[in-house]
């Protein structure tokens, strides 16, 4: 039997420090990094969505960060084709892909697969989101769980995205979504999958998002998001963390102190949904990390693991 290529995804919550350890990590395998963030994969969004600096991207090549305007509607089937096909390259090469982010669905479908049924019904989705303004969110998610319990189970109650979503493929297809990602057909044959999720204390992750956030406002998160609020932005890059923050404060609602305690508030909020998705998956290894380990010493950690 043909031994089957390595691929390593290094995820976790946000401000863990994924980037840097995966750029050491990459450093010391001869690989090349693939984003697996749902917002860095637009272009102009560098401060709100915490893209790799510069400078690690320097160090080793980086892919599908910065790729698509703001204003353009991008989704996890476009991203699953964009990846699969950066891995076949950086394979070719004799390199390794290391996939680092946190998103957990598009670490979702790049290891199970994506359902065929993936063509949306704009009729539909928009006779469900009136229902949505009419009736709201408890509404259409009490309507999940008599159809798909399943489905009902892994998806929050305030994501109306997805619940929309798994609504429009069960009135679609007469089939509940669960079901249909059973059928779906991830790298899991092809490829060795190594996944781990870097977590530490949670007061120190939040003390590292507080600290992450003055930084960005340090960084000129202001400007930047000054110049996006003139476009007309897709919905999901208008979902970014600090866009709907900052624009209550643009539009004089409250002051700037009221804005930054909002954004990291919802930081931390965003950081436990991202555990909580990536904590039922058993497949996934968890790495318990330090508020003073580096980069470096994380990254030696992980190699050893793989060794």
């Amino acid at each position: 039997m043909p031994v089957r290529p390595a691929i390593i995804f290094i995820v976790g919550p946000t401000a863990v420090g994924k980037s840097a350890v995966a750029v050491e990590l990459a450093r010391k395998i001869n690989a090349e990094i693939i984003s697996c963030d749902s917002m860095q994969i637009y272009k102009g969004m560098d401060i709100i969505t915490s893209k790799p600096s510069l400078l690690l991207r320097k160090k080793i090549k980086h892919h599908l960060i910065g790729l698509v305007s703001p204003e353009k509607e991008y989704n996890v089937a476009k991203y699953r084709e964009e990846a699969l096909k950066r891995v076949e390259k950086i394979i070719k090469k004799g390199k390794a892909p290391i996939f680092c982010g946190g998103t957990g669905l598009y670490l979702s479908i790049l290891i199970d697969g994506i359902f065929k049924e993936r063509a949306g019904n704009l009729a539909l989705r928009k006779k469900l989101g009136l229902q949505l303004k009419k009736y709201g969110r408890n509404y259409l998610y009490k309507k999940l769980k008599r159809i798909d319990k399943r489905a009902a189970e892994k998806i929050h109650p305030n994501d109306t995205k997805r619940v929309i979503r798994a609504l429009e493929v069960f009135e679609a297809t007469g089939r509940p979504i669960s079901g249909l990602q059973i059928e779906r057909e991830g790298m899991t044959k092809d490829y060795d999958l190594k996944i781990f999720c870097l977590n530490m204390e949670r007061n120190t992750l939040y003390r590292r998002i507080d600290r992450r956030v003055d930084s960005m406002f340090n960084e000129g998160l202001l400007k930047e998001v000054r110049k996006l609020t003139g476009k007309k932005l897709s919905a999901t890059s208008s979902y970014a963390i600090g866009m709907k923050e900052l624009d209550g404060y643009f539009k004089g609602n409250y002051d700037l102190e009221e804005a930054t305690r909002l954004i990291k508030r919802n930081s931390r909020r965003y950081a436990k949904r991202q555990l909580s998705w990536f904590r039922k998956d058993k497949r996934i290894k968890w790495f318990k990390i330090k508020e003073n380990d580096t980069p470096k010493i994380i990254a030696r950690r992980l190699w050893k693991e793989l060794s």
